[in-house]
């Protein structure tokens, strides 16, 4: 099925095992934005400055075709653009001329946005986007520059791999060949040094200085002394290249840790999107108040990986909260139970309107928490709900599932999914049309 939204496409770009799947599935995430549009991506060699091959996704596979044309067709302005990278440069009037010269089927009034990918700050290939023109809505360059991103993070990790390989084949030939010539030159100096040895034994002890054989075997030994420093020397240089090539190994190994690193972050921000495109679709849609409420735990809960967590909402009353939804509570904590604002962790996150972060609970004697036999974990975040400088409830989440302890980082992913939470409860008035439900006075 082709993914329709930028978290799926990222699941499937970190799942392609080449360049040509990741190409089919950015392909297949520009058919959901726009199937009359024709995304190519050309392959750069920095050396020649050529345009190398042009690959194309159809079908679900990719079609390479030679394209060797220079960089330097392209106007100035367009080619320094392009080497920045980061977004699309719409070639306009001149649209239809370069989509000739890469080969692309002309349109009528076509557009066409290039877009440059770099690698270790280099350009390294163009993505280009051919796409009818439209007089109304917004164009498919603009809507599908995220997952243009995504393909690029690909992109890199394909290019480091590849980089890799290279610096270890290259590796391996120069410690062959360096090997191989030594062996062979040691083993011609033997030949020649054992049938000057035996033409020596054959003439006899010279009786006046050194004998022809004695003197050529003398010049052999010195031929297989200067061979063999030859030798050494050059296995120096083989190690001096060796050396270079593990640092080079080395530093693209943490570039890519560090890719990978930006990757999980990105992957992160990707599923903190779509799991508020969902609740926004499920208020859009859903009218049972209790199916939403539930859908807006399951927001901030399911991203930040909290087994248990609890989302409490203004109560009709002035100075309370109730308790509006929760999962892995204990089993005597009802919803619709009332907390005092100030009392309790819940109660003075929302006296003060400021997020709470406990990474150790055993170092704050003071939280109720502290002896519940429900939370495990040790770390805890709680944080106000406020829109328009009015406190709509207070979120709280704990006993992560992996890493267990919350960071500061998290807190800050929780501000935005805060925000939405506060907004969807207030634009449903879910807070009244709950507690009705509840049955709660």
């Amino acid at each position: 099925m082709p993914p329709r939204t930028l978290g799926s496409l990222a699941h499937a770009l970190a799942a392609a095992p080449d360049l040509d799947a990741s190409l089919v599935a950015l392909g297949e995430g520009l058919a959901e934005v726009d199937r009359s549009a024709l995304m190519v991506l050309l392959r750069y060699d920095g050396r020649r400055e050529m345009l190398v091959d042009r690959l194309t996704p159809a079908g679900g596979r990719v079609t390479c075709s030679p394209v060797e044309t220079t960089f330097d067709h392209l106007p100035g302005s367009i080619r320094q653009s392009i080497s920045n990278g980061g977004q699309f440069v719409d070639l306009a009037e001149q649209s239809a001329e370069y989509a000739r010269l890469f080969g692309l089927t002309p349109m009528p009034d076509g557009q066409l946005a290039l877009r440059g990918v770099l690698f270790d700050g280099h350009l390294a290939a163009i993505v280009a986007l051919y796409e009818p023109k439209k007089i109304f809505g917004t164009r498919a360059a603009e809507r599908f520059a995220g997952a243009v991103a995504l393909f690029e993070l690909g992109f890199v990790r394909f290019a480091e791999r590849d980089a890799r390989d290279e610096a270890v084949r290259t590796l391996e030939d120069v410690t062959q060949r360096v090997h191989g010539e030594y062996v062979k030159k040691l083993a011609v100096l033997e030949r020649q040094l054992v049938q000057a040895r035996g033409e020596a034994s054959r003439v006899g002890p010279a009786v006046a200085g050194a004998s022809p054989g004695a003197a050529q075997m003398v010049a052999l030994e010195r031929e297989a002394a200067r061979a063999s420093e030859d030798a050494r020397r050059a296995m120096r240089r083989a190690d001096a290249v060796e050396q270079q090539v593990a640092a080079a190994v080395g530093q693209l190994q943490q570039s890519h840790v560090e890719l990978h690193r930006r990757s999980e972050m990105l992957r992160q921000k990707t599923r903190t999107l779509y799991l508020i495109d969902k609740v926004l679709t499920l208020d859009n849609h859903a009218n049972d108040p209790r199916k939403l409420v539930d859908g807006l735990l399951a927001l901030v809960g399911d991203d930040m990986q909290a087994q248990r967590c609890s989302l409490m909402l203004r109560a009709p009353e002035p100075g309370y909260l109730y308790l509006a939804a929760a999962r892995g509570l204990a089993p005597h904590i009802v919803e619709g139970s009332r907390i005092a604002i100030g009392e309790g962790v819940s109660g003075r996150v929302a006296a003060t309107r400021q997020p709470l972060l406990v990474q150790d609970v055993a170092e704050a004697k003071s939280h109720p928490l502290l002896h519940d036999q429900y939370f495990t974990t040790g770390s805890f975040i709680s944080f106000p709900l406020i829109y328009h400088n009015e406190l709509v409830g207070v979120v709280n989440l704990t006993n992560r599932a992996q890493r267990g302890v919350f960071v500061e980082e998290d807190v800050e992913r929780v501000r935005l999914l805060a925000l939405v939470i506060a907004l969807v409860v207030l634009h449903a008035r879910l807070a009244d049309r709950l507690m009705r439900m509840l049955h709660v006075a």
